[in-house]
């Protein structure tokens, strides 16, 4: 249904997302079981891990052999190319599990004016299954917003026939449970991530605040580079607060790159206490 509404409102093929996870692989999978014509799209974190950027190349090579265009979207902020260790400094504070500023900037790209398909499950979180349906509306005006759970939905028909804008969503596995996942997989013979035989329960930026404490300790340990980033990063954002007036009340003279790393990964507080305001 998702890639006749997609035909038939945008003229376009069906978008398909992928993060280069196994919710990701199994969309592709489904989209290439059904026959429907489709595209896939990738936005490029630049924090993802090294297995992840090769998982979405082999994919993409393997889709583009049989035909199906596949695009890489690059991020941007403020008109300008961004990473997620340039876009740290310029919002001042480092991305936590309240305030993803990443997710918005780095991985929500792209799609516009489209009719897109998402891995998105309620089992990932609690709070997706009362903010995420089937089919969603996402126009500028987000109070407009229209969420379809099933075909019985009373507004489906509004769905279908309002004016279209910004992009739409399908969420085509968003009831599927982990087994229901891993016992597809296995059924199709689908190729995962290599980082589910690592240990890796979830595939996504290194060091997301989402994974939780363990988790990221875990990663940071297999990939020290991304620390040294963030430290990095989080040094270049306190020379920035100092240049905007903002290193002041319990931002004490001194506090480090380091400093702000060990907070952020909750090993305790710094002396003093740091408080993030919105940039």
């Amino acid at each position: 249904m998702a890639a006749q509404m997609s035909e038939t409102y945008y003229q376009k093929p069906l978008i398909v997302t992928t993060s280069g996870g196994k919710d990701s692989d199994v969309c592709i999978a489904l989209a290439v079981a059904a026959g429907i014509d489709f595209e896939v799209q990738h936005n490029h974190t630049t924090a993802d891990a090294p297995e992840t950027v090769y998982h979405v190349r082999d994919t993409f090579r393997r889709l583009e052999a049989k035909g199906i265009k596949c695009t890489v979207n690059w991020p941007t902020y403020k008109g300008a190319p961004v990473t997620m260790w340039s876009l740290i400094p310029q919002k001042l504070m480092p991305p936590t599990r309240v305030v993803r500023y990443c997710c918005s900037v780095l991985k929500e790209g792209g799609g516009a004016g489209r009719m897109i398909t998402t891995g998105v499950r309620w089992a990932e979180s609690a709070a997706r299954k009362n903010k995420r349906g089937i089919y969603e509306s996402m126009p500028h005006d987000l109070s407009k917003k229209i969420i379809i759970n099933n075909d019985n939905d009373d507004k489906r028909q509004l769905f279908e026939n309002c004016r279209l804008q910004a992009k739409r969503i399908c969420n085509p596995i968003v009831d599927w449970t982990d087994d229901d996942i891993w016992d597809y997989i296995r059924s199709e013979r689908i190729e995962t991530n290599p980082l589910y035989a690592c240990g890796f329960d979830r595939v996504g930026c290194v060091g997301c605040p989402m994974a939780g404490r363990k988790g990221r300790q875990f990663e940071f340990a297999r990939y020290p580079t991304f620390e040294r980033a963030y430290i990095h990063a989080f040094d270049r954002m306190l020379k920035m607060r100092v240049v905007r007036g903002k290193l002041d009340g319990s931002w004490r003279t001194g506090t480090t790159g380091k400093d702000v790393f060990h907070w952020w990964m909750e090993d305790g507080v710094l002396p003093g206490q740091l408080t993030f305001s919105d940039a």
